[in-house]
């Protein structure tokens, strides 16, 4: 089908969910600028996607970097993927530096990207905008507090968006995925891939990167007077959060 669109600008398009996007835009006829530090992993999908996909290699906190990457370019769906959890730990156990960092990358970089891009789409009186958060902002997972905090914060920043945008021609998607077999939690475990494998996925049916990026094109082809709002997608063998009760230790 033809959409009203011709550009889209996706973070963390090196790898994982981005990719997955960024494969399933062009495939739809989309020119996809596609943001991460990696040149190298983007030039590779470059090759694989050919002309069509847009190599813009900068920090995703970095809005005036990816500015001057797109050199103008118009922007017609912006995908603000990039995400990030270094640790897995209670905020007590948290330095300074990570609780900020992990603000910075899930909260401040996809606000800063609206600011800078969606006033071209309203002026266009066209455009979409999808905030990936996750059910983490929604339910208790343990040791994610910082990032569970961003990404709360930005699905009520995709509310008051869809209020203050009403009748501009901009839709607003807040898009919440449950476990998404990539590369996410690597960090959090050290490198260690395998251990990663064992406790996350092996014994489990993930979601794969590309039914997101299929989520994604599904709500893209509704007619520009509907919109998916909030979409949360989810393994169906996955229930999100859970209740403890403990006891304190008496001295």
């Amino acid at each position: 089908m033809t959409l009203p669109y011709a550009t889209a600008l996706v973070t963390g398009a090196s790898r994982g969910i981005g990719a997955a996007i960024a494969r399933r835009l062009v495939a739809g006829g989309l020119i996809v600028h596609g943001v991460a530090r990696s040149r190298g992993a983007l030039d590779a999908l470059a090759a694989e996607l050919g002309a069509a996909f847009v190599p813009c290699p900068a920090d995703v906190t970095d809005t005036a970097a990816i500015l001057a990457t797109l050199a103008g370019a118009e922007i017609d769906i912006l995908v603000n993927n990039a995400g990030g959890l270094a640790t897995v730990k209670p905020l007590i156990d948290q330095t300074l530096a990570e609780t900020s960092e992990v603000i910075a990358l899930n909260l401040t970089a996809p606000l800063h990207l609206i600011q800078a891009l969606v006033p071209g789409m309203v002026a266009r009186q066209r455009g979409h905008v999808f905030n990936l958060t996750s059910t983490a902002a929604r339910s208790v997972f343990a040791g994610t507090t910082t990032y569970a905090a961003a990404k709360a914060g930005l699905d009520q920043a995709c509310k008051v968006l869809r209020h203050d945008l009403a009748g501009s021609g901009v839709r607003i998607t807040d898009l919440a995925p449950g476990r998404v077999q990539t590369d996410f939690y690597l960090e959090s475990f050290k490198g260690d891939r395998a251990a990663l494998e064992a406790r996350m996925y092996s014994a489990d049916r993930p979601l794969a990167p590309s039914d997101i990026a299929e989520t994604i094109w599904a709500a893209l082809s509704l007619p520009p007077h509907a919109t998916l709002s909030e979409i949360v997608i989810s393994p169906t063998d996955q229930a999100p959060g859970g209740h403890v009760y403990r006891r304190p230790s008496r001295s």
